[in-house]
């Protein structure tokens, strides 16, 4: 009988066989004598029927698990830690667990922060602002809440980008086998400094595109002024803003010099008076990406090849893409605001 007691012991008892134990409770024979008619441990038997007037049932409930590792306290001390200093790398946070008298691996402390919805992510790369930026954001962003639509349709974005010959930095995921990381069809190919760049200035309204410039050589005051005196009023009168547009700079040095702003002034431009460190405000910041994507997939193979490209895609945006970064900026405008006129999600 020992040698059977010792075998039940180290399985499951058959559901069947827990019914009869709770059948022969409820009849009135007691843990002793059902334990010695059904050959199963008393400790058993009391435990199971205990079971039944707790739960009502004598199926197998859904067991908790592994302990953890990790205590609840544990866990709230690394999410404090995190959330003081969010670039805290994972050996600094095994370090703060040992020393709270909690050693744990690595992987241990990373599933506890995702159960508190923390997950390691790539910084984005934001300018540095000052509160004097942070200020002026916010001040630009309450004066132009207001704008309507049909104001904000008038308006001629532009700046500069460069775009390099094999320069994309986006992510490209391959279906591969464990060791064919380095095998031709699964890289991708690069060459030294992108293998030449090209700068361009472009502008565009809710209307569509307008004219997309390659800069040659190094961009001065006077290049630039020379850009706006050959595509501005063109760009306008192309996208048919009329003479009564606002037209959008940044506050680039050259943007912001004498001669510029005396060609401005005497040409009797608007110009939008725009917030220092600010370019998740501008919407043609969408533009670049979708052109310097669409420019990827068609491989140049040469600059020449790349500008002539750049300008085949430029004009290939449709109206439609172009209105709706326009219609975010309301939201951009509210989202400055909510941070306070620190960097935004945009």
């Amino acid at each position: 009988m020992s040698e059977q007691i010792r075998i039940m012991r180290s399985k499951e008892l058959p559901k069947e066989l827990r019914d009869r134990i709770v059948a022969r409770h409820r009849s009135g024979q007691g843990y002793k004598r059902i334990s010695a008619a059904l050959k199963v441990p008393k400790s058993t038997v009391a435990s199971i029927i205990l079971k039944w007037k707790k739960f009502g049932t004598t199926r197998t409930l859904p067991r908790p698990g592994r302990p953890a590792k990790l205590s609840n306290r544990g866990r709230r001390a690394l999410v404090r830690e995190v959330k003081k200093n969010p670039k805290i790398t994972v050996a600094e946070l095994q370090r703060c667990s040992r020393e709270m008298g909690e050693s744990s691996r690595k992987s241990t402390i990373t599933a506890a922060l995702h159960q508190s919805g923390l997950y390691g992510r790539v910084a984005r790369r934001k300018p540095l602002l000052s509160a004097r930026h942070m200020k002026a954001c916010i001040e630009f962003a309450k004066k132009h809440m207001k704008d309507s639509q049909t104001m904000r349709k008038k308006i001629l974005w532009s700046d500069e980008t460069k775009i390099e010959l094999f320069g994309v930095n986006s992510k490209q995921y391959v279906w591969r086998k464990p060791g064919t990381a380095h095998h031709l069809p699964n890289t991708i190919r690069t060459v030294k400094h992108g293998g030449g760049s090209i700068m361009l200035w472009g502008c565009f309204s809710a209307a569509g595109t307008g004219r997309l410039v390659a800069i040659e050589g190094k961009m001065n005051a006077a290049k630039y002024r020379d850009i706006l005196e050959e595509n501005l009023f063109q760009s306008a009168q192309d996208l048919r803003l009329g003479r009564r547009f606002t037209f959008q700079q940044d506050n680039d040095p050259k943007h912001t010099a004498k001669i510029t702003k005396e060609w401005l002034r005497n040409n009797s431009v608007t110009i939008l008076d725009w917030p220092s460190q600010s370019p998740d405000l501008n919407p043609i910041e969408h533009l670049w990406r979708d052109l310097k994507m669409a420019v990827h997939q068609r491989s140049p193979s040469n600059l020449t090849e790349l500008e002539r490209i750049c300008k085949e895609e430029w004009q290939r945006i449709p109206k439609s893409r172009c209105e709706k970064p326009v219609a975010s900026f309301p939201r951009r405008l509210m989202a400055v605001l909510a941070q306070k006129g620190a960097s935004t999600q945009y």
